[in-house]
């Protein structure tokens, strides 16, 4: 029986799931950057600027759905502020599931602004709750990844490359719902931010977690410079439609995939074997949690469009896929257990 890893319903949504406007250190209005993302071919925008969540429902329409968010910063304090270029630091992002929802948890009332102070006003919290002061370590990250889940959040951890975070930090992190295999600033900005092994160590730790990517732009560069962070990397969404809340449903059931360019149109599993159909591409791989994985290669110079590996035996963990493109560029799916297909 053939069960299909992304909805064979509905139609695929071009996201950016993290992103920053002039409500912090953005060089784009809300209005702007909805515009520029609309020009570029995006159904969907997360609006995560720094430490302050301001809902863009007016920006919502038919078109666009502008889903409300913010992004927090940890970072070591036990080194002096010039070693700022050698300071691990961890953020995360928190996109609100329900449109509704105005209240931005792990507040504090004089700290944790970056860029925007003078908007702090706009800030809506639960006035009854004490101020929340952060700690860099696993313990209070772990806190505000489970938290914030628990009252209504969709929760990643960006960027592992460009905040110099390893193995022995983020392998202690838990309750996120995805990572950002992809950081677009990153990426540009020469950072190696192709997240692809702290991802498999995370998965190999016991961690269920979806592979997401965005742009994480600012815009300080021409919106039509090879250097702009914009339309760098993103998520492809698959929903029953256009709204906000098909669009976070679709991405509590993880019925997306990360890329740069590949297209995947369709993705099942039927006899043990799992099948990949996508554009045009040079390379198509499958890994396990196991040191199993699979390969299919262009050959005589034709395009693969489709590719199936066996993925029948259990003992070999979860499978993911990869997709590259005859540009180099990359698709990421998430990573499957073979418990819960």
């Amino acid at each position: 029986m053939r069960k299909y890893l992304i909805s064979k319903e509905g139609t695929f949504y071009k996201a950016n799931l993290h992103s920053h406007s002039t409500m912090s250190d953005g060089k784009l209005t809300p209005e702007e950057m909805k515009a520029h993302y609309l020009s570029l071919g995006y159904s969907v925008v997360a609006y995560t600027d720094h430490d302050l969540m301001v809902c863009h429902n007016d920006l919502t329409d038919d078109n666009f759905v502008a889903l409300n968010g913010f992004e927090v910063e940890f970072w070591e304090k036990d080194k002096p502020a010039r070693s700022w270029p050698f300071r691990r630091e961890c953020h995360l992002n928190f996109i609100a599931l329900d449109q509704k929802t105005e209240l931005q948890p792990f507040w504090h009332r004089t700290k944790y602004i970056i860029g925007n102070n003078h908007l702090r006003h706009l800030g809506k919290f639960d006035e009854n709750e004490p101020d929340f002061e952060r700690w860099y370590d696993e313990y209070c990250i772990s806190r505000m990844m489970r938290e914030g889940r628990q009252k209504g959040f969709f929760v990643t951890y960006n960027h592992p490359g460009w905040s110099r975070e390893d193995y022995s930090y983020y392998s202690k992190y838990h309750g996120m719902n995805a990572l950002e295999i992809m950081n677009g600033s990153g990426i540009i900005n020469g950072y190696d931010d192709y997240a692809v092994r702290a991802y498999d160590d995370i998965l190999r730790g016991g961690e269920k977690i979806l592979a997401i990517a965005g742009d994480d732009n600012h815009n300080r560069q021409d919106l039509t410079s090879p250097y702009s962070d914009s339309n760098v990397c993103w998520t492809m969404i698959k929903a029953e439609n256009l709204t906000y809340k098909a669009i976070t449903d679709a991405m509590l059931r993880g019925d997306l995939y990360a890329s740069e360019g590949p297209e995947i149109h369709e993705l099942y599993i039927e006899d043990g074997k799992v099948t990949v159909k996508c554009s045009d591409a040079q390379k198509i791989t499958v890994v396990h949690a196991s040191r199993k994985a699979g390969i299919k290669l262009m050959d005589n110079g034709v395009p693969l469009n489709e590719a199936t590996f066996d993925v029948s035996n259990a003992k070999d963990g979860y499978f993911r896929i990869t997709v590259e493109d005859l540009k180099g560029k990359q698709a990421f799916t998430n990573a499957y257990f073979p418990e819960d297909l």
